[in-house]
């Protein structure tokens, strides 16, 4: 889980960057009459909201993870009479990895709200006047949501290695039953 979290994580942030080049070679678009200059506009309006998605999808995989796998841990714990510790390890991690993974989504919803107040497609008068808030914001937002999916990542690894853990001890249970033991 681990690579594929740090894969999909790369290509979000670099998804963010290029979204946050994109914006800043395009300049403040009020007052823009170039019809190619708008769709570049557009094009980053739509590669925003993709950059978006993605970066709630890869902090749904870690909150996803973070739930199945410490139900697994303790109908595992509970079903072989295993040390509750383990649970509790498991719990621990959890609760640990969920505040980055809610405040990455929250950065990223920040953004795009930023976004939206400073469109001047959207026809609202005063749009100007949150080109600089969103530009500041998104930088700042996207170097958090990069630093945020850093911290993800030990937590991720504690958890695999709380897994291989509780492996190990089922197979032990196993050969001490005269189980069958899958390498």
């Amino acid at each position: 889980m681990e690579r594929v979290f740090s894969r999909v994580a790369t290509f979000a942030v670099a998804l963010l960057v290029a979204t946050a080049g994109l914006g800043l070679w395009l300049g403040d678009l009020h007052g823009q009459t170039d019809p190619q200059m708008l769709r570049w506009g557009t094009v980053h309006r739509l590669s925003g909201v993709l950059a978006a998605l993605l970066v709630v999808l890869v902090n749904s995989m870690a909150v996803t993870y973070f739930i199945g796998t410490g139900r697994w841990c303790r109908e595992v714990v509970e079903t072989y009479g295993l040390d509750p510790a383990y649970i509790d390890r498991s719990r621990t991690l959890k609760r640990r990895a969920f505040p980055f993974a809610l405040l990455a989504m929250l950065a990223v919803v920040a953004i795009v709200a930023l976004g939206g107040a400073a469109d001047p497609a959207s026809g609202r008068p005063g749009t100007q006047d949150w080109v600089t808030p969103h530009l500041v914001g998104a930088l700042t937002l996207v170097a958090a949501i990069a630093w945020l999916f850093q911290l993800q990542l030990p937590n991720m690894r504690r958890q695999h290695e709380l897994i291989e853990d509780v492996l190990g001890e089922v197979r032990a249970v196993r050969n001490a039953r005269g189980l069958d033991v899958d390498t």
